[in-house]
């Protein structure tokens, strides 16, 4: 009985026509090919992106293209960013689920043990490309492995109307705190109040919180990356100011807000600014008979974009960066490493960044002049975005426990308590002990 199926075997990889009657009929039941025949399938899970011509681009003409010159089948699977992370975990969990995972900022430390190195892609690009801004390598890098392959930095900056912001007397946006709340109040005043999430949600909420804690002289820890000191008179002070400004300026629906809710108050001109990525300016972009002011104009004709104002410790900005994770449970590891070689090959990956007009600002020093910033000049604040960012965690380490207080939003409900009534001294020392629950471990 061996010898007969030692043949049947050795005649099938043989590729002759004498295919035993038993191996016929089982490959005919089973509908699959025998497994040496069987295409490679790449499995990437990212986010749905916030300007859906990428989206697009990607299903239609570059998973195609992928396909046809690497000889395997690309299964491109979008989400809601918040829904990433539980993902990430339900694979490592199982061992099994997606090949290549979107991460953003330092959740990359988070998932260390679960990731294959792509060091020498990431180096292979970073020397192609002039060099990788030190934001993305510290949070895809540990200084051992490549945890994640660098993708894009979504630049956070404030959007705003420019019309609203004349008419309450602010021939430019805001550049301290004090103006801003200033300004907010006016607005408010008028039935058009700013606008800022403090929900649980991955882009704007912390990309708004950790920048205006920095600024007041507020952070989490110590360069050490282990004394934490976020109990000080910085950061006390900067709740007590979010209290007086959340009050008087701000929209404060905005507690419940998650990514696209501030896109759609701005949109529907509830709000007159908001921090967001470009997504709001390029909607405005794509359907300019859609969205127009009050007065009937293009509502795109009318949006300028500023970065978070300075406080008493300087000004600072945290933009969301994103990189892909090559999983450990992959039984596809190769054929995912040579999708992420085709996706950054120059060609491809500017067919990315020219759709996304200047939405995501690639991580190599190389596309910082590219052309594309002098074609809008709505859009060069972003152009900055990779270079000037800084991490969650500062001013320790971007590493797993810094990652760990930013998944469980610690800076950002500090905030919503504390507008929500609770003493700022309080809210502070509620931060103190979870901060602490984590750095002590």
């Amino acid at each position: 009985m061996a010898k007969t199926k030692r043949r049947s075997v050795l005649k099938l990889a043989g590729g002759t026509a004498a295919v035993s009657l038993g191996g016929l009929a089982g490959i005919l039941a089973t509908g699959r090919t025998p497994a040496y025949a069987q295409q490679k399938t790449v499995h990437w899970l990212k986010w749905v992106d916030f300007v859906p011509a990428t989206d697009q681009l990607f299903r239609k003409e570059m998973m195609p293209e992928a396909e046809k010159a690497l000889g395997i089948k690309v299964n491109l699977e979008t989400v809601n960013g918040n829904d990433l992370q539980p993902r990430v975990t339900a694979g490592i969990q199982s061992g099994a689920g997606p090949d290549l995972i979107m991460s953003f900022n330092n959740q990359t430390y988070l998932y260390a043990n679960s990731v294959v190195d792509l060091t020498e892609i990431a180096e292979a690009v970073a020397k192609r490309e002039g060099g990788l801004f030190p934001y993305a390598r510290s949070i895809c890098s540990d200084g051992k492995m490549f945890m994640g392959m660098p993708w894009a930095v979504i630049g956070g900056m404030i959007a705003y109307r420019k019309s609203w912001l004349e008419e309450a007397g602010y021939t430019k946006f805001p550049d301290t705190w004090e103006t801003y709340r200033e300004a907010a109040k006016k607005l408010k005043a008028k039935g058009r109040p700013m606008g800022q999430t403090l929900g649980h949600t991955f882009g704007d909420a912390p990309g708004f919180t950790y920048p205006y804690m920095w600024s007041w002289g507020g952070k989490e820890v110590e360069a050490d990356g282990k004394t934490v000191v976020i109990n000080s008179k910085g950061t006390i002070d900067s709740v007590k100011f979010m209290q007086g400004l959340w009050k008087d300026g701000m929209d404060e629906g905005g507690l419940a807000w998650d990514d696209t809710n501030n896109n759609r108050a701005f949109l529907s001109q509830t709000i007159s600014a908001t921090l967001n990525g470009a997504s709001i300016y390029i909607e405005t972009l794509r359907k300019p008979d859609q969205y127009k002011t009050e007065k009937g104009m293009p509502m795109n004709k009318d949006i300028l974009h500023a970065p978070l104002p300075k406080g008493p410790a300087g000004q600072f900005g945290f933009h969301l960066l994103q990189s892909n994770m090559l999983m450990k449970y992959s039984k596809n590891q190769d054929a995912a490493k040579e999708f992420l070689k085709w996706l950054h090959t120059e060609a491809n990956y500017a067919k990315f960044f020219n759709s996304q007009k200047g939405f995501a600002t690639p991580c190599t020093v190389k596309w910082e002049s590219d052309k594309l910033w002098d074609e809008d000049p709505v859009m060069t604040p972003y152009k900055v975005a990779a270079r000037l960012g800084q991490a969650p965690g500062f001013s320790g380490p971007p590493n797993a426990k810094a990652a760990e207080g930013l998944s469980k939003y610690i800076i950002t409900d500090m905030y919503a308590k504390a507008v929500q009534g609770m003493p700022a001294e309080d809210a502070v020392k509620w931060a103190e002990a979870e901060l602490k629950k984590i750095y002590s471990a």
